[in-house]
């Protein structure tokens, strides 16, 4: 009996991971889709269900658009991968931005870290994402800063980037580029896509000349009216997900 339960957990967690996979792959090819991709470079994670800790993460050298569930990597705390598709690299940086995410918060189901230009402008920005926007008013209150430090090569600098981060779901990562946390891989992708509409805005917004900011009270009740915000990802991931079978079919394999 006690051999029966424990396959049929495993069935169950490898299902729970195939899915997870499935997501992660369609956030990838997303970011694509979307333009937010930067060769082979930036990443996006997502942790395995279990209890060993293990996340996964894109095989460096695929294009975004080329990944699928089965090529995913899985790695350890660590930076052990412990299994792979035909690619057996990851990108160290990669690793060492997300691990220190994934071991800091346990509501870090998944993170995405990307490099497109108005994010990387906005974080260079000197006051940073500034309430020119409904949408950046709807970020503002879960957003945090992490000073740039150089290529993320470092695994020191995660005690610090976690600190920075503190509870926040999005983050700019100064001088380098945009960051945001996820219990899911659709909720990770949804405040990704609102953090880099703000900034989008905010790059035109800045180059038409002087700008008009909203009331303190407005941008408050905003905030407020913000904190569910990544509730919008199940409106959103289900109409994404149809988007990418029209646009980029063959993630889930």
């Amino acid at each position: 009996m006690q051999s029966e339960m424990k396959e049929a957990d495993t069935h169950q967690q490898k299902l729970e991971e195939w899915q997870v996979r499935k997501d992660l792959a369609a956030a990838y090819r997303l970011v694509a889709l979307y333009g937010w991709d930067d060769l082979v470079f930036t990443h996006l994670s997502a942790r395995v269900p279990g209890p060993e800790h293990h996340f996964l993460i894109n095989p460096y050298g695929l294009l975004f658009h080329e990944i699928t569930a089965s090529s995913l990597i899985k790695v350890n705390q660590d930076g052990t991968i412990v299994q792979s598709g035909s690619v057996h690299r990851v990108n160290p940086a990669g690793f060492t931005i997300h691990s220190a995410v994934h071991m800091s918060r346990e509501d870090a189901g998944a993170v995405v870290h990307l490099h497109a230009p108005d994010g990387v402008a906005v974080s260079a920005h000197r006051d940073g994402l500034l309430p020119l926007s409904q949408t950046a008013m709807l970020c503002l209150g879960h957003l945090s800063y992490h000073g740039y430090e150089g290529v993320a090569l470092n695994l020191d600098e995660r005690e610090r980037l976690t600190r920075d981060l503190g509870n926040a779901r999005m983050m700019l990562l100064r001088n380098h580029g945009t960051l945001t946390v996820g219990r899911t891989v659709a909720e990770a992708f949804t405040y990704m896509y609102f953090l880099m509409k703000a900034c989008e805005i905010q790059v035109r917004t800045l180059s038409c000349g002087p700008t008009y900011l909203p009331t303190e009270e407005a941008i408050e009740t905003t905030r407020v009216q913000s904190e569910e915000l990544g509730k919008a990802a199940t409106l959103t991931w289900p109409a994404l997900l149809r988007l990418l079978d029209s646009r980029s079919p063959g993630y889930a394999i």
